[in-house]
């Protein structure tokens, strides 16, 4: 088995076009990682994932040691046997999903109690167990446990939670395991205090990890500061590492974080998007509910390769979706998925050519244009 690694294999500007090496194969960056919370990306087959363009998947460590156990899944063989998903998988440490379980956990140094949203019985989780459960999931990339700072927060707020959470993060290196092909991310936090952000790098980095992801954004401090903390807080995290923004997010957000020099993402919008209606496409947002696509024999996009947009109309997805047929979600979220890769191939693509700035721009200016009125 190879090590786990990173290979940067282009840079355009801040961009970069790299590899990721794990024990269950290669990611090829940028990626976008479709999230799978509960050991299944809702709606959709693996094979149906893997047609998308995916490579990876994101599980999450809280919904997993809730049910069906961490115990039970290293039983039947670990998550990529039990979801028969043989490609890489990240899982999240179970800290952002805690933190927003207000009112129902109590944080301390040594970890955080918690009780179930599913029937109140009592957990703990600490660095050591987070790891712990990951290793038992058989996750390829491991997330250090970290307190997700609130926003909005004071700067003295900012600075506790940091410091909490990198003598945690201390805490996750010395209880990971390292074996090949397996690799523990640490998790720079700061909120919007480049100072802090600043402090964070340098005390995970002296601690050392396999990669580097940017937490606490995307929680409502809006765009253009979270590209002024990835401006800022990018270029510091080390050149030969894999870099990862958590939980972004709109295909702007991604066009925008690989020109700052991230190489991988996740977030549930894709998802959640098409299970409400929403597809997002070459020319924005469309929403296939609205009645102005009832009688539409067009395709959602033209450009597209998924099967909702190379077998069905408008109008049919638009019927499904009013209908409430489960097959208007599936394709949906099909589309999205296939949107969201193809996007990501798109931006390899221009790195590796020298041509981001282009495809960058192209981007901009057909989302900008968007829909076009049927006839």
């Amino acid at each position: 088995m190879s090590a786990f690694g990173f290979t940067l294999l282009a840079r355009d500007g801040a961009a970069r076009r790299g590899r990721v090496a794990t024990a269950h194969g290669n990611v090829e960056t940028p990626a976008f990682m479709p999230v799978g919370t509960a050991g299944t990306v809702k709606g959709m087959l693996p094979d149906a994932v893997a047609e998308t363009g995916a490579e990876i998947l994101l599980g999450n460590t809280y919904h997993l040691m809730l049910r069906p156990g961490a115990e039970r899944v290293e039983r039947l063989g670990g998550l990529h046997r039990m979801m028969n998903w043989q490609r890489p998988i990240l899982t999240d440490s179970g800290g952002f999903q805690i933190m927003s379980l207000t009112g129902l956990r109590e944080l301390s140094e040594h970890g955080v109690t918690f009780r179930s949203h599913i029937d109140g019985s009592k957990y703990e989780l600490t660095p050591e167990r987070s790891i712990e459960i990951q290793r038992m999931l058989d996750a390829d990339i491991t997330m250090a446990l970290d307190e997700c700072t609130p926003h909005p927060a004071s700067y003295e707020q900012t600075a506790a939670s940091l410091g909490l959470s990198m003598r945690w993060a201390e805490r996750s290196k010395q209880a990971f395991t390292p074996r090949p092909g397996y690799g523990l991310f640490g998790i720079v936090q700061g909120g919007v205090h480049l100072d802090l952000r600043t402090k964070s790098v340098e005390q995970l980095r002296q601690i050392g990890f396999d990669g580097y992801a940017v937490g606490g954004l995307a929680v409502g401090e809006g765009q253009e500061v979270m590209f002024s903390v990835l401006d800022h807080t990018a270029p510091a995290l080390p050149e030969d590492r894999p870099r990862y923004l958590m939980g972004v997010g709109t295909p702007a957000d991604l066009v925008g974080g690989v020109a700052r020099g991230i190489d991988m993402f996740d977030c549930v919008m894709p998802t959640r998007s098409g299970r409400t209606g929403q597809a997002f496409t070459r020319r924005g947002k469309v929403n296939i509910r609205n009645a102005r696509h009832q009688d539409d024999p067009r395709p959602l996009d033209a450009e597209c390769r998924c099967p909702a947009c190379t077998g069905f109309s408008r109008a049919y997805l638009h019927h499904l979706h009013r209908a409430e047929e489960m097959l208007g979600p599936i394709l949906l979220t099909w589309h999205n998925l296939t949107y969201y890769q193809d996007l990501m191939a798109d931006l390899r693509r221009s790195i590796a050519a020298g041509s981001f700035a282009e495809t960058q721009a192209t981007f901009h200016e057909t989302q900008a244009a968007g829909d076009i009125p049927a006839l």
